[in-house]
């Protein structure tokens, strides 16, 4: 439905070998920072072109400069389903050197990134927002009261996933 909607999709690798499965074009995040996936995949999003497209501030005049300078270009969606920690990890009673292998990183990075920047950035955590977001995309602008609701959620969200990380 994004895409139908003009969005550009950008993906890590798995996620993007996936979409394009479903005829879903996608730009992988390691095209679009001229770096690759780092450390057996540890290291796929944190780069500055992603997160400062995501955290930059559209109303402020030095933040568009900076983008511009730095040939940041704006995300206004951010979309992660985070690795299944309690599930894989907690709930199998995993070692710690292969329960680590299962606390995301990245992912909860650029969805407190786009729930700090909501007023411009989307954050979706939970994929039972799907039709919701896309529903309010179709019909033009995703409203404030949304973006605040889903800011929220994504914060209580990664508050959660860090507990129980914490807890094990």
């Amino acid at each position: 439905g994004l895409s139908e909607l003009g969005f550009t999709i950008l993906s890590t690798g798995g996620t993007a070998q996936i979409l394009r499965q479903n005829g879903v074009k996608v730009t992988e995040v390691a095209e679009f920072t001229g770096h690759p996936e780092i450390l057996s995949g540890r290291v796929k999003t944190l780069h500055p072109k992603v997160h400062g497209g995501i955290l930059f501030d559209r109303d402020n005049e030095q933040h568009l400069a900076e983008a511009i300078e730095y040939g940041i270009g704006p995300i206004d969606l951010v979309v992660v389903n985070l690795y299944r920690f309690q599930e894989e990890a907690a709930v199998k009673n995993l070692p710690l050197e292969k329960a680590i292998e299962h606390i995301d990183i990245g992912g909860p990075t650029a969805l407190r990134d786009a729930a700090k920047n909501h007023k411009h950035v989307l954050p979706v955590i939970d994929c039972n927002d799907y039709e919701r977001v896309l529903r309010e995309f179709t019909t033009g602008a995703v409203s404030l009261k949304t973006r605040q609701e889903l800011a929220g959620k994504t914060f209580s969200t990664i508050a959660a996933y860090d507990g129980a990380i914490g807890a094990y």
